[in-house]
């Protein structure tokens, strides 16, 4: 894979998770603020990836790992 591939990929797997992320948020009403701050201990964390920032694949999965388990917890 070619580098400007990589970049590529890091940038749709970026927008997918913000798509992701803006999802979650309007099916709960949560705040982005708080979104991050429950989900990873950074209340800005929305806020940089909606300006273009990147973050590690370690955060990427405790976010998904957050929203799955706030989506489960609410079908009970």
């Amino acid at each position: 894979m070619s580098a400007l591939e990589d970049i590529s990929l890091g940038m749709a797997t970026k927008n997918h998770l913000l798509e992701d992320i803006e999802t979650f948020l309007s099916e709960t009403g949560m705040g982005p603020s708080y979104f991050g701050k429950q989900a990873v201990r950074n209340s800005e964390i929305v806020s940089r990836l909606r300006n273009g920032g990147r973050i590690w694949p370690e955060t990427e999965a405790q976010l998904r790992a957050f929203m799955l388990a706030a989506r489960r917890a609410a079908k009970e």
